[in-house]
């Protein structure tokens, strides 16, 4: 797919090309019963190496058969390498909790059709539907139009989406969030779980990601035996939750175990040094 961003300084063509802004994390059960958060959000994050700065982009949504029918623009953004970005979507009448900060609450949205919308945000279903982050305001018909800068297609019915299948379908009480880097396939590169909105403050534990650029770092990013599995050497394993809390510490050998049956179920990102170079990948412990 092709990606098109505006890349701060000066730099090479192969490192743009691993530069990217993609969706990271989709909730539409929010204030819908059962769920915790009381608004729907989308979560973007840049899982380049370089600080990037995307400029005149929308956020588009359809439903699960439909056409895309709504967007709403976003500001200039500018992401350093593994830093998140939150958009708060539609706001529901249940759930206990708000999100964390925004760093941008959606305006009213357009339709690409006829009428008019008098609420904030896009309104999407918790089950079922499709997102697309486009470079402009033109309506996105395909994964593949050439203003699409990443398009995630989730749910069973979903009747568009990138690769071989949808991303599975998250719930009231579930988001659909990214495992790690971008395969241009829903169904591969998305996992089911509790939302964890996080905002572009929250801390950076990433510096690289080479579980995207060879898969030798973490060989199972979906832990359901308690043991993580390493590919490669690697020393001083960090494992954090979402909020940045520290809660394992480790070295370990190429194709050596970690057990994690300590920690609770959910999401943590795990960070250590191969090769003298930083790297982070984020896994969900079933």
């Amino acid at each position: 797919m092709k990606k098109i961003f505006t890349i701060v300084g000066l730099i090479s063509a192969a490192a743009s090309m691993n530069a990217q802004i993609v969706i990271n994390e989709v909730y539409g059960g929010g204030g819908n019963s059962g769920s915790v958060y009381k608004n729907d959000f989308i979560e973007l994050k840049n899982i380049g190496s370089t600080t990037i700065t995307l400029s005149g982009a929308t956020l588009q949504y359809g439903s699960a058969a439909n056409p895309f029918s709504q967007y709403h623009t976003l500001p200039d953004i500018t992401l350093a390498p593994g830093k998140t970005y939150l958009v708060q979507e539609a706001v529901g009448n249940a759930g206990t909790t708000n999100l964390p900060t925004p760093d941008y609450i959606a305006p009213i949205p357009t339709n690409f059709g006829t009428g008019t919308n008098t609420t904030a945000g896009l309104a999407m279903s918790a089950t079922a539907g499709k997102v697309a982050l486009a470079s402009n305001s033109t309506q996105v018909t395909s994964p593949t139009d050439s203003n699409v800068l990443d398009f995630v297609g989730f749910g069973t019915t979903a009747s568009q989406y990138e690769g071989a299948g949808p991303a599975p379908a998250p719930s009231n009480s579930n988001s659909i969030a990214r495992i790690s880097g971008d395969t241009n396939n829903n169904a591969a590169d998305f996992v089911a779980g509790a939302p964890t909105p996080q905002n572009s403050t929250s801390g950076t534990l990433a510096v690289s990601d080479l579980a995207k650029s060879n898969g030798n770092f973490i060989r199972n990013s979906f832990v359901k035996n308690n043991e993580i599995t390493f590919g490669a050497e690697t020393k001083d394993v960090k494992v954090y939750t979402l909020s940045g809390q520290l809660v394992k510490t480790a070295s370990v050998k190429e194709n050596e175990s970690l057990s994690v049956a300590e920690l609770a179920k959910g999401n943590y990102i795990v960070t250590g040094m191969v090769n003298n170079k930083p790297v982070s990948q984020k896994i969900l412990k079933d």
